[in-house]
C-alpha cells in the first residue's frame, strides 16, 4: 500500500470512499479536476422504503469545462429542504438518527456558494461523528498521482461505472429497510452513521483489508487473517 491517496470531492461520500480516508496516512481531495456529471461529486445514495434513492445537489455551471473548485450550488427546486425531508423519511426510525440529526440539519439550512466547500465541511462533520480525524487536504493544482506516489481513486469510486477494488468488500450492517428490500451496499456514509452510530467505524475496518492492516500497524500489532 502506498502512503498517499487521491480522492474526488463527494457529497456525503459512500462507505468505500471513507475506507480510503481512514486507511491512508495522507489523503488529497482533488479540486482542480473537471466537474463530471452523475458522480458522487454532487450526489449521494441512501436507502428508503422504496429502495435506493439518489439525492442530487443542483449546480450552476458556466459554458464549457469547469473545475470542481469553481462549481456553484444552485438554489433550484428548494433542494436543501427536499434532501433533509428525504433523510428524515429514510432514517427517522433508525437507531441513531435522533442522536445526529441536530449535527447535520444546519448543513441544509445554510446556503453555500461553492460545492467544494459544502462537501468539505459536511464530510468533516461526518468524520467527527464517527470519531475519525478528517485530515484530507485540497490539492493546490491538478495532482499527478505518479509524481506523488499516490493511489488514485478520483475516478475509480463512481456510482455509475465503479472500478474493481479488490481491497473493498462491503460488510453487511443493520439497515432499516433491509427486511423489505435486502441489504444495500456502499451507500452514503450517512446510512452507516444513522444505522450503526459509533460502531460504524468497525464496519469500515471490516470492509477493507488494508485498513485492518494499517490500524494494526499503527498500534504495533501484527495482523493475522
Amino acid at each position: 500500500m502506498k502512503e498517499t491517496a487521491l480522492l474526488s470531492s463527494a457529497y456525503m461520500p459512500p462507505v468505500q470512499w471513507f475506507t480510503k480516508l481512514a486507511t491512508y496516512p495522507k489523503v488529497y481531495v482533488e479540486q482542480h479536476d473537471h466537474y463530471i456529471k452523475q458522480t458522487y461529486r454532487n450526489r449521494c445514495i441512501i436507502a428508503t422504503q422504496a429502495g435506493v434513492q439518489a439525492l442530487t445537489i443542483p449546480i450552476a455551471l458556466p459554458s464549457g469545462k469547469c473545475a470542481m473548485r469553481d462549481v456553484r450550488i444552485s438554489d433550484h427546486g428548494n433542494w436543501r429542504h427536499l434532501h433533509w425531508l428525504s433523510l428524515v423519511s429514510a432514517y427517522e426510525n433508525s437507531p441513531f438518527f435522533e442522536f445526529y440529526a441536530d449535527d447535520l440539519r444546519p448543513f441544509y439550512e445554510r446556503k453555500y456558494e461553492f460545492l467544494i466547500d459544502f462537501n468539505q465541511e459536511i464530510t468533516a462533520k461526518l468524520c467527527g461523528l464517527l470519531d475519525m480525524e478528517y485530515g484530507a487536504v485540497l490539492t493546490e493544482e491538478y495532482a499527478n498521482a505518479e509524481a506523488l506516489g499516490a493511489d488514485d481513486f478520483r475516478d475509480a469510486i463512481n456510482p455509475k461505472h465503479p472500478a474493481k477494488d479488490p481491497d473493498f468488500t462491503p460488510q453487511e450492517y443493520y439497515q432499516v429497510f433491509a427486511g423489505r428490500n435486502g441489504f444495500k451496499p456502499n451507500l452514503s456514509i450517512a446510512d452507516l452513521l444513522f444505522n450503526e452510530g459509533p460502531e460504524g467505524i468497525i464496519t469500515l475496518q471490516k470492509s477493507s483489508v488494508q485498513l485492518k492492516e494499517e490500524l494494526c500497524r499503527r498500534r504495533g500489532v501484527w495482523h493475522t487473517p
